[in-house]
């Protein structure tokens, strides 16, 4: 039996003038696939047989749909000739989606009726700084020269691809000690070089100094003396005495609690960095990163951080009081409490480094019993003597130790009662020689 095929628009007359004999086929269903994109290649597109159809329908003036897709596929066709169906229906897709109408509207928003001149407010000059900020500006321009950057010589910086330094563990701060190149630091800043146990003389470091124009020059920084004990260590630069300008010294003795105090270092690799605080405690133990324990340390809540490590601590008078050294923390960054190797310390240490490369400290090399354990043993005055090695100048000198008798019974040793005719007790003896 003959059918009638009508093609695009469901919506068209029937054609009952005009049909179209066709051999009966067996019917064919259409994918999705197929139905999308044949309405847009095939059913517009200019075949014969369509022009047949076509040209049997009466002439309106109503645009059909078909034409409508027609158009569509004509423009396609246009602009995108090999382009893939699934491209370029993705491509659609993305494009109704985000279409930058949606999300670029806010370049429209705006008050055209001000100008730039009535929105910028008035900009008021600085003025004159108050006397107390005056005073620290003027201390840190007088001090910033005298504190060198020092980086261990087996560890240096490196840039990354963000442009930002990376510093090692081995990068501390410095102060200049006077006018023949000597340079005072911590020992944990380049103690990566010194457990290579380095010769005197030997480059153990690289020291940053700043120069007047605001230039660092670099230097070869030679090992002098190193004493593990304080945490101190020497070097000595080849620099000319135009750049090297002295740090003054100061009395760490008459410190106050509550005083007002600055530290000047390269906290980070952020060199010349100024931190302002108070004296917050004397007399601390600190226990240095050389695994030893300091006394008569000064505290500050002054900032300091991994970096500060060798630089100054200042009193208002901008005179040394103190070696920064280390910092209480539980972070790796500043918490408030800071430490200084108190500059009493410092003056006794370093003249003898740089003399002899090492301290040289008087001591009887004996075991002194605590005043803890004297007392036990009934020793109420003096210092009890609780071994003395062998072949010591203590045993050449006659010393004896506290020994246990035959029945377990406890027999005392020599008891150090003065020194130069000065009581002493276990405290004052470890003190003295020490």
């Amino acid at each position: 039996m003959p059918s009638v095929v009508v093609a695009c628009n469901s919506s068209l007359p029937p054609l009952h003038s005009h049909r179209i004999s066709v051999s009966p086929t067996p019917r064919r269903f259409l994918g999705r696939r197929e139905l999308c994109f044949d309405s847009i290649s095939s059913v517009c597109s200019d075949d014969s047989s369509s022009s047949d159809v076509a040209s049997s329908r009466p002439t309106s003036t109503q645009r059909t749909g078909c034409e409508d897709r027609k158009g569509l596929g004509e423009v396609i066709q246009k602009f995108l000739p090999h382009t893939s169906r699934r491209v370029l229906f993705a491509n659609i897709f993305i494009y109704s989606c985000y279409h930058p109408s949606r999300y670029l509207s806010a370049y429209a928003l705006g008050d055209p009726s001000v100008t730039v001149e009535e929105v910028t407010p008035p900009v008021f000059p600085s003025g004159k700084l108050f006397p107390s900020e005056e005073r620290i500006v003027q201390l840190f321009e007088q001090n910033t020269y005298s504190v060198v950057n020092i980086f261990d010589v087996t560890l240096r910086p490196q840039l990354n691809v963000t442009g930002f330094v990376e510093v090692p563990e081995g990068n501390g701060s410095g102060v200049v000690w006077d006018g023949l190149g000597h340079i005072v630091t911590n020992y944990h800043v380049i103690g990566n070089s010194l457990s290579r146990n380095p010769s005197r003389g030997q480059v153990v470091a690289r020291v940053n100094i700043l120069a007047s124009d605001g230039v660092q020059k670099n230097f070869e920084g030679q090992l002098v003396g190193a004493d593990r004990a304080k945490d101190l260590a020497v070097l000595k630069v080849e620099a000319s005495e135009d750049l090297l300008r002295p740090i003054k010294v100061g009395q760490s003795s008459s410190l106050k609690v509550g005083q007002q105090c600055l530290a000047i270092g390269n906290p980070f690799g952020f060199d010349h960095t100024l931190t302002v605080g108070v004296i917050s405690g004397l007399n601390r133990d600190i226990f240095s990163q050389t695994g030893v324990t300091i006394g008569g340390g000064v505290q500050t809540d002054a900032a300091i951080n991994p970096g500060n490590s060798g630089g100054p601590l200042l009193d208002s008078r901008g005179n040394l009081i103190g070696v920064n050294t280390a910092i209480y923390t539980q972070t790796g960054t500043s918490a408030g409490v800071g430490f200084a190797i108190p500059s009493l310390t410092v003056v006794k240490i370093v003249p003898q480094l740089i003399q002899f490369g090492k301290v040289v400290r008087a001591g009887l090399n004996v075991d002194i019993a605590p005043d803890l354990i004297a007392n036990q043993l009934n020793v109420r005055n003096g210092a009890l003597i609780l071994q003395v090695p062998l072949n010591s100048l203590a045993a050449k000198a006659g010393l004896l130790p506290t020994t246990r008798g035959f029945a377990g019974n406890i027999v005392l040793g020599d008891i150090v009662v003065a020194v130069d005719n000065k009581p002493v007790s276990f405290l004052l003896l470890q003190l003295c020689f020490y």
